[in-house]
């Protein structure tokens, strides 16, 4: 586990060479096939040289959910250990882990009315101030969100009128089902002025790279609109509102550097209260290190 730009998938793919692993994605971007830029997803060649299970499994006009992924990595899990190898989990999306390490909250299923209501109530009053209004009825929810937050606040809000429950008061009930033992591992950057220069890198290579031509492609193969899950992933909601006119090529950049940050700043927020093994992200001998914590834990890694 780690925030974007820490150097997971490049560690993932040293130990790649020293172990007979294959790298199970969490990451709720790279789900989506056709986004590949945007996501930073392993291209062709290294996907030929390690196998990636869970990249481009739905298209991004498709939901992908939580508990689907929950179901798909225990499947990915199984199948990678059928055949004498090591599924190593790599990726960002903490709400994916927290669901395949815990389980599932028992949450009531999305609503499309409700949820379209409250988008159009969003597009006149603003997610501000329905986290406003969240605050109201869940303040613990509301706390650890921001305000543009737009997703988890329609989530939360949706799930208070479907429960008539906070979503904070629910969060803890968990539903009965499996959960792999899994050993932890958590890359937290201790320089985060590093953490910072590489965000800004990452994300001006991706636009150097055809971030936005990519999403022009993509808006003209599938029927896709700003709302979806996938047009609300760290630099396609940018590259949207400059192919719409509402933004200038040198805001899309400098929006989508601190739309990153922000998603890295939860990422680190989250690391720091979850039970894991921490190592600095970029300090020297860090595969080294990695490597003897796995070869500790290499026998309960294959078995079934």
């Amino acid at each position: 586990m780690g925030p974007t730009a820490s150097g997971k998938s490049a560690i993932a793919l040293e130990l790649a060479d020293r172990f007979p692993l294959e790298i199970i994605s969490v990451d709720s971007a790279q789900v989506y096939r056709g986004m590949d830029i945007g996501t930073a997803k392993p291209d062709a060649a290294t996907r030929s040289r390690v196998a990636h299970p869970l990249l481009d499994v739905v298209d991004p006009d498709e939901a992908y959910s939580a508990a689907r992924f929950r179901s798909d990595a225990l499947a990915a899990i199984k199948d990678v250990r059928s055949r004498g190898r090591m599924p190593f989990l790599v990726g960002g999306t903490m709400l994916y882990f927290k669901a395949l390490r815990e389980g599932l909250s028992s949450l009531p299923s999305a609503d499309p009315s409700v949820r379209a209501r409250l988008d159009s109530r969003a597009s006149i009053e603003g997610w501000p101030a329905l986290h406003a209004e969240l605050a109201r009825i869940d303040p613990v929810t509301a706390a650890r969100l921001e305000p543009a937050d737009s997703q988890r606040i329609q989530r939360a809000l949706e799930v208070y009128e479907l429960a008539g429950v906070p979503l904070s008061k629910l969060q803890g009930a968990r539903m009965a089902g499996e959960t792999p033992d899994l050993v932890p591992i958590a890359l937290v950057p201790f320089d985060r002025a590093l953490l910072h220069r590489r965000i800004a890198q990452r994300f001006d290579a991706m636009l150097a790279a055809g971030l936005v031509d990519e999403l022009m492609a993509l808006r003209q193969r599938y029927r896709l609109t700003p709302d979806l899950p996938s047009m609300r992933c760290v630099g396609y909601r940018q590259a949207w509102a400059f192919l719409e006119g509402t933004t200038t090529r040198e805001a899309l950049r400098e929006r989508g550097i601190a739309a990153t940050r922000q998603l890295a700043r939860r990422q680190l927020t989250w690391l720091r209260s979850t039970e894991a093994t921490l190592f600095d992200a970029f300090a020297s001998g860090l595969p080294a290190k990695l490597a003897s914590l796995i070869e500790r834990h290499r026998d309960a890694a294959f078995q079934m």
